[in-house]
């Protein structure tokens, strides 16, 4: 059996970026983005200082988190241990960098799909060495066969001190680095100053951690600019499908214990056609999001199981037909029929609201994602969601038991709130500390205290004690339910980009 990896030697790394040219000249790589390239670091200070070089590229993991959350298999481990890619089956959905903690993988610009260092497999299979290996002027790249105790580079390996990136991610990568300086393989140990780098001013595509942090043990003086791959539809079709998801939860717990609605269009008729509105929006986000989006329909036809964007897909589906058979009940006024859909709602609304959780949780680059307290986050937000919908739907038409909505309405952003304080009280590893940083103190605070606490928590929870407390008609109410909507936006919005605002390399 064979097992492949790379043994990167810093110390015989001069930082003459053969290895990055001969990679583009091999495999075509467009500009602006890369299989493979040096990082600088410097340490020390004046006279005292020192510059590392480090090759930074796809590790090639054995437990490789971007196989799992490939939906379409586009991403594959070869015969030999390596982790290559198929540009056929990709649909650009972009999890794959997101799971990535190396930030290994880019979106080629020409053909739309995700590439990366594929240790140049093409070569290996017909005997030859990858072309950075060949071209290294100082042999500092070398291939190791890591199932071979006789290999002369895994024995380099055995007997040497080196060290992994990101070991505690436990994806068990197989790129071993020898003479490395740890802040060189560790991004939140180094800083990119206010003047820049080199051939390069600082930019907002270069994130990193504050220069006067005292984690700080370096500075970056030359690296890549990456991306942020999930913006703005990725936060919206959080809020759009909790509204889905709440509004037939809501439905669902008036027939069961509210009476038998039935008859009122508000129950029967009125959420199943605004969960299905909102359920096409969602799918429109989504296939919008896709570089490849005329690939859609490869989530089914070439689906990896595994992959919770495939048993999102699944559970998005099922939850609306869910949502067309109770429209029909409604419509015909079955009392019995909607009372046993009720409990399937519940179920595939908590299951549509609930399951970015673990999409999110495979997406081992992103700490701040991988937090036990998203899932019940998700489920409060479509109660509150569906609360909302609920408040504007009052002034319309007849709403069976308003006080009944406005009470779990205001239960869930009670929750939301609970889970809010404890998400920032409780310490986590530096990537979630850097992200949270980020959310509540930097790029993102304005949106996440005004927008998603003040217009997404405080006062809604306000509008609604009023309502309950006072005769104050269905406007106050209105009003709490369009802030909270427009509050959980700038909520998922904060928390999806600051997420990725950490460096990864």
């Amino acid at each position: 059996m064979t097992r492949l990896g790379f043994l990167l030697d810093s110390e015989s790394c001069i930082g003459c970026h053969a290895c990055t040219v001969a990679c583009k000249a091999e495999h075509d790589v467009p500009l602006g983005v890369n299989r493979t390239w040096v990082k600088y670091i410097e340490t020390g200070t004046f006279p005292d200082v020192n510059r590392h070089f480090s090759v930074m590229r796809c590790n090639h993991c054995d437990d490789a988190p971007c196989i799992s959350i490939c939906p379409t298999n586009a991403l594959f481990r070869a015969d030999n241990g390596v982790v290559d890619f198929d540009d056929d089956n990709c649909i650009g959905c972009k999890g794959c960098m997101n799971a990535c903690p190396y930030d290994a993988i880019y979106i080629n610009p020409v053909t739309n799909t995700a590439n990366k260092c594929n240790f140049c497999n093409h070569r290996i299979e017909k005997g030859l060495e990858p072309s950075c290996v060949v071209v290294c002027p100082t042999h500092a790249i070398k291939v190791a066969d890591l199932d071979d105790p006789a290999d002369a580079t895994t024995k380099i390996i055995a007997r040497s001190e080196t060290a992994v990136r990101a070991p505690e991610q436990n994806t068990l990568p197989k790129v071993h680095y020898r003479g490395a300086d740890p802040a060189s393989l560790d991004p939140l140990r180094t800083a990119i100053a206010p003047d820049g780098m080199i051939w390069a001013d600082t930019t907002p595509q270069h994130p990193t951690v504050e220069p006067n942090s005292p984690e700080v043990a370096a500075r970056t003086a030359y690296t890549t600019a990456h991306q942020m791959t999930w913006k703005a539809k990725v936060s919206s079709y959080l809020v759009t499908k909790a509204v889905a998801a709440g509004v037939m939860v809501m439905a669902a717990l008036q027939v069961v214990f509210g009476g038998n609605y039935y008859d009122v269009g508000a129950v029967g008729v009125m959420p199943p056609v605004v969960a299905g509105f909102f359920l096409a929006v969602t799918a429109a986000l989504l296939v919008g999001d896709l570089k490849r989006p005329e690939r859609f329909y490869y989530l089914i036809t070439r689906a990896n199981p595994r992959s919770w964007l495939v048993k999102g897909a699944g559970v998005l589906g099922a939850f609306a037909a869910v949502c067309a058979v109770w429209f029909v009940a409604g419509v015909v006024e079955s009392a019995a029929s909607l009372f046993w859909l009720a409990v399937l709602a519940v179920l595939l609304g908590a299951a549509t609201a609930g399951y970015t959780a673990f999409l999110f949780a495979q997406c081992q680059g992103r700490d701040l994602w991988q937090s036990s307290l998203l899932l019940p986050m998700l489920l409060a937000q479509a109660v509150v969601a569906g609360g909302a919908v609920y408040t504007v739907a009052d002034l319309m038409m007849d709403v069976p038991d308003p006080a009944m909505v406005h009470s779990v309405m205001l239960g869930g952003i009670g929750v939301c709130a609970v889970l809010v304080g404890v998400e920032l009280a409780v310490r986590g590893t530096p990537q979630v500390e850097a992200a949270l940083a980020t959310m509540t103190r930097g790029r993102y605070a304005r949106q996440f205290w005004i927008g998603g606490v003040v217009l997404g928590l405080i006062l809604p929870a306000l509008l609604v004690g009023v309502a309950l407390a006072t005769d104050s008609g269905p406007v106050t109410a209105a009003v709490a339910g369009v802030s909270a909507l427009i509050g959980m936006w700038f909520y998922e919005d904060s928390l999806v980009r600051a997420g990725q605002s950490v460096p990864l390399s």
